[in-house]
């Protein structure tokens, strides 16, 4: 029976062969020391001498510094750091912390009066917002003038702005990650703003300012209330609606809109 071990006799030469003929089989096809080192004979210490010297280590490469990455926390301490609205704006437009500046045209900051008794917050801004760098001029804020229009109202006695301030690619709503990003902004802004009370248009402003999952259709026309932070402020009176891009596409819901701007206009008068 054949045997994988290397075979021995008196011929010193034959069994030599055979040996390296058996290493080669197992795949030792290489030699790894000038000199083959008996290793009945060697010590640790002729082992170390007879392996390669040691590699020195190597200086690492130089490289640029990495770019600061702005966090919630930085974006929290930029927007409690304003004071004005002016300043505020600087702040969003040097913010490189959310992934929407960089494909976006331009900063849509706010429009209308700072100061008015009421303040619309919406999504995000559409094609011609981007290209205006104003909220809500496109179709959707041509239906919101004429809303305002129906309670006795223009911009020029409100105060609009969005969740965030860059267009999201294809009009997609915001990610979590990006309007999470942007709520310290808004909410500073509304405190710098100082409405008494607020609307909210649409699901993606009523999700993140009220902290809920509730769908837009139930909580439209109910008046809520929000801390802007965690300090003994007044909690502000809060009123989600229907987007105006949902009417156009649901122009059936005008008439809930519609009674939802009633109650905004009772409140109104009421002041």
């Amino acid at each position: 029976m054949p045997s994988d071990l290397p075979p021995t006799g008196s011929d010193h030469a034959d069994a030599e062969k055979a040996l390296l003929d058996w290493y080669i089989a197992m795949g030792a096809d290489e030699a790894v020391c000038d000199a083959p080192i008996d290793r009945t004979l060697a010590t640790p210490a002729a082992e170390k001498t007879a392996a390669a010297p040691p590699r020195l280590p190597q200086a690492p490469l130089a490289s640029s510094p990495p770019t600061p990455y702005a966090g919630p926390a930085e974006a929290k301490a930029r927007a409690q750091s304003c004071r004005t609205l002016e300043e505020l704006r600087e702040a969003i437009e040097n913010f490189t912390g959310c992934a929407l500046k960089n494909t976006a045209n331009k900063t849509v900051f706010a429009d209308g009066a700072a100061g008015s008794p009421v303040m619309f917050i919406g999504e995000a801004p559409g094609r011609e917002e981007d290209r205006l760098g104003l909220p809500f001029v496109g179709p959707a804020g041509h239906l919101l003038d004429l809303m305002l229009a129906a309670i006795g109202r223009d911009r020029s006695s409100v105060y609009i702005s969005n969740i965030v301030n860059w267009r999201p690619p294809g009009n997609r709503a915001p990610t979590v990650d990006e309007a999470m990003m942007m709520m310290p902004f808004i909410k500073r802004h509304i405190v710098l703003a100082k409405p008494q009370m607020l609307v909210l248009l649409g699901g993606t402003a009523a999700k993140y300012l009220l902290d809920t999952t509730t769908g837009i259709m139930r909580l439209r026309g109910k008046w809520a209330q929000i801390a802007l932070s965690d300090q003994d402020e007044p909690r502000l009176p809060v009123l989600p609606t229907l987007h105006p891009a949902y009417l156009l596409r649901q122009p059936a819901h005008k008439s809930l809109a519609w009674q939802d701007f009633l109650s905004l206009k009772a409140r109104l008068d009421a002041l």
